[in-house]
């Protein structure tokens, strides 16, 4: 499965660092502090271009939330989006799944965002949405945001920071603090897609994404060979089949085990899309497979920052509005399909290339490579980023 998706994660990633490299990281939690169709949309989009992984994901959605933005926008619309609908995640889902997935992906994943709006509006009281908000300005530890990855730091413990214009930026690690630029926001994308200093800030970010979720992409592609490999097809047999197969009861039960599966794996993002292939081409049905992938956002170590974040009551309601969020789109999605007759086969699932051909895919993975090698050349070189004009500060001794 890692070599037949090699190729989209590295477009993937490639197209996401430029996303944040070449456009300006300018304040939205303005523009979410309503809870209509608008400001759900813009959550929407920010958390589509933001392309993070889940813990950097409830990290920004959490500093939006604080800074005014609606639990509906902040929480429920760019949290989701940020991971479940991000271009990389799309790809592997296309690759692995096939197009019905992705669109299943699309559609089912707007929809998820609308039942969380919903839920935030019209159920979660506004006495608990206020307390989760308090909760957040009066955490014990002054935290501030990376600039660059947008993961959380603590001033007085954080080992990399640099000033500029008198303000003092603090990062989470020295590659954060060697990709940032303040003065990226006063180019345009065209300058930066023509200069060789643009790509070498799309390498920084794409390789800060490589960073933050290569584990999770690896434990995933492992635990689903693992799985493929050692489980005879007697058990998958007996889990996913028996008198109401097909029948829109299987289909809820399922969707809620599919649901359960994702929070036990641990594996979070695009990590989660190799095993929900295992699962569809064993026999989980088609908006299962979906509930499964959407349920990475209620992993136990997340839950637990949930809490930490917002209290145990907020902490709860989301997490129990996340997994029936999934439940229900995993259940609509699939009948919708079903209905216009476009849920693949189980064997359409890429799960091992045989053998490795001269095709497309062999193509299109050289080509790949080689862009990567250039990415990592840049990201690595210190000569390119003084092209830019502006003053990179090489760490000296004191």
């Amino acid at each position: 499965m890692a070599w037949i998706t090699w190729w989209a994660l590295v477009i993937g990633f490639a197209i996401a660092g430029g996303v944040e490299a070449w456009t300006s990281n300018q304040e939205v939690a303005d523009l979410l502090d309503g809870h209509g169709v608008r400001e759900i949309g813009y959550g929407s989009l920010f958390g589509f271009v933001s392309s993070s992984c889940s813990y950097s994901a409830i990290a920004t959605a959490k500093n939006l939330f604080k800074k005014g933005g609606s639990a509906a926008a902040t929480i429920g619309a760019f949290m989701f989006a940020s991971t479940n609908l991000v271009i990389e995640i799309g790809a592997v889902i296309w690759i692995l799944l096939g197009w019905q997935f992705l669109l299943a992906d699309i559609i089912g994943g707007f929809m998820l965002i609308g039942l969380m709006a919903l839920g935030f509006v019209y159920i979660v009281p506004d006495d608990v949405v206020e307390q989760a908000r308090q909760n957040v300005l009066n955490e014990g530890t002054p935290t501030v945001q990376d600039p660059v990855c947008g993961m959380e730091v603590n001033p007085e413990e954080a080992d990399y920071s640099t000033e500029h214009d008198g303000q003092t930026y603090y990062f989470c690690s020295q590659s954060c603090k060697e990709s940032f630029d303040p003065e990226e926001a006063n180019t345009t994308i065209r300058e930066q897609s023509t200069s060789l200093s643009g790509w070498k800030a799309l390498a920084d970010k794409q390789w800060k994404e490589w960073g933050m979720l290569w584990d999770e992409i690896a434990i995933g592609f492992i635990f689903a060979g693992l799985i493929a490999g050692f489980i005879p097809e007697q058990v998958w047999t007996s889990v996913f089949s028996g008198a109401t197969f097909g029948l829109p009861v299987y289909v809820f039960w399922t969707a809620v085990l599919g649901a359960i599966v994702g929070v036990a794996t641990f594996v979070c993002s695009v990590g989660n899309v190799p095993f929900g292939a295992i699962l569809f081409s064993n026999g989980l049905p088609f908006g299962s497979v979906l509930s499964y992938i959407y349920a990475d956002l209620i992993v136990p170590p997340i839950m637990e920052a949930y809490r930490e974040y917002y209290g145990m009551t907020f902490a709860a309601i989301l997490s129990g509005m996340i997994f029936v969020s999934a439940v229900l789109t995993g259940f609509v999605i699939h009948f919708i399909f079903l209905g216009a007759g476009v849920i693949p086969p189980a064997s359409s699932v890429k799960i091992a290339e045989v053998k490795i051909e001269m095709n497309y895919k062999m193509v299109l993975n050289v080509l790949a490579t080689v862009f990567f090698i250039f990415l990592y050349w840049l990201h690595r070189s210190e000569s390119v980023g003084d092209e830019s004009g502006h003053d990179e500060h090489p760490h000296t001794a004191d």
